[in-house]
């Protein structure tokens, strides 16, 4: 399956960031902790230019402490600003809060030494469904920017001031080409890619064949199936325990592939970590 999604919203929301970063201080790039490298975006890097950069790990609580730990330390061990949050808790709020403070340190005593006094403006930015709004929302404490389940929900830039600071909430752009495939399929596993372009059967069947490699018995636990047999024999299993099934006791391949999918992202498999 090859794996392309750029909706021509993503060419103009581009656009808008390259003009207004220019009126930013620095950026926030919301990550899916689950696949934190798939959600690195070349084309919107290089948008940000010499800007101060914090990395949020959103939704840290879907991987293990350990999983964690070692993305954290990777990303510090490259010289980067890097917080772990969780887009329902308010600790995270606190953390993202002073990471950004932090970050823009030397820019805010820019300002003050010219005597300027006025808030830092922050793009928050990233791939679609990662959480950008909802951690504006936690940030602020009530629901300004609107917020979905599902990739591209945000269509247009959205300002929130809170505190200090100046939010600019912006649409989720993908690269305009998926260079690794594997990283596209990451990211079409957790949402980020329009499910409507994605053949879910391929994908819960990679799906399977992943879990099968990397956390073996997690199948088996939570299906109660023979995770030994080949991936599309465990799907089917799969769909027969769950009652995915047609009239006449056909397997409904669409059911199927849903319903895993669905319990990948609402951590029913645990903590799943995409290398």
């Amino acid at each position: 399956m090859h794996l392309q999604w750029f909706p021509g919203h993503m060419t103009k929301a581009l656009r808008m960031m390259e003009e207004e970063v220019k009126l930013c201080d620095g950026i926030v790039m919301v990550l899916d902790a689950r696949c934190p490298f798939a959600c690195l975006n070349k084309k919107l890097s290089g948008v940000f230019g010499n800007k101060p950069v914090v990395y949020a790990l959103n939704k840290s609580d879907l991987v293990s402490s350990e999983d964690l730990k070692t993305v954290t330390e990777l990303f510090v061990k490259e010289g980067k600003s890097v917080v772990s949050v969780v887009g329902t808790d308010e600790k995270s709020a606190t953390r993202l809060y002073q990471a950004i403070l932090t970050a823009l340190k030397d820019v805010k005593e820019k300002y003050k030494a010219k005597g300027v006094n006025k808030p830092l403006r922050v793009m928050v930015a990233g791939i679609p469904n990662t959480g950008k709004s909802t951690l504006i929302n936690l940030l602020c404490g009530n629901k300004r920017a609107k917020t979905g389940d599902k990739a591209g929900v945000t269509k247009n830039k959205q300002w929130v001031k809170i505190k200090e600071l100046e939010l600019l909430d912006t649409p989720g752009t993908t690269p305009p080409s998926f260079e690794n495939q594997t990283y596209a399929e990451y990211l079409a596993f957790i949402g980020s890619i329009n499910d409507d372009i994605v053949d879910f059967v391929e994908l819960s069947v990679d799906l399977i064949k992943y879990l099968k490699e990397n956390y073996k018995g997690v199948l088996t636990t939570v299906y109660k199936v023979n995770e030994d047999e080949e991936p599309y024999e465990v799907f089917t299993q799969i769909a027969s325990r769950r009652g995915a099934l047609k009239k006449g006791g056909e397997i409904d391949d669409e059911r199927a592939s849903n319903l895993i999918i669905s319990d990948l992202r609402k951590g029913k498999l645990g903590k799943i970590y995409f290398k």
